[in-house]
């Protein structure tokens, strides 16, 4: 099975990115959020956010 990053559509306070990427390496996505809140602070995570929330495509939707 293919593992894919995606923009989380379930788990997201913003865009989705850090529930996208926590679910993806299947860790729990605050710790992610607080990573990227510690970026923030020195200027890069801001940036990198955004070019995340760009690029990275939305979760589809599962229909089963």
């Amino acid at each position: 099975m293919n593992k894919k990053l995606y923009r989380s559509s379930t788990n997201k306070v913003i865009c989705g990115v850090c529930g996208g990427i926590g679910e993806y390496f299947g860790v729990d996505p605050t710790i992610v959020r607080l990573v990227w809140a510690l970026l923030a602070c020195s200027g890069t995570g801001l940036l990198a956010y955004i070019i995340a929330a760009v690029v990275m495509p939305q979760e589809p939707d599962e229909m089963e």
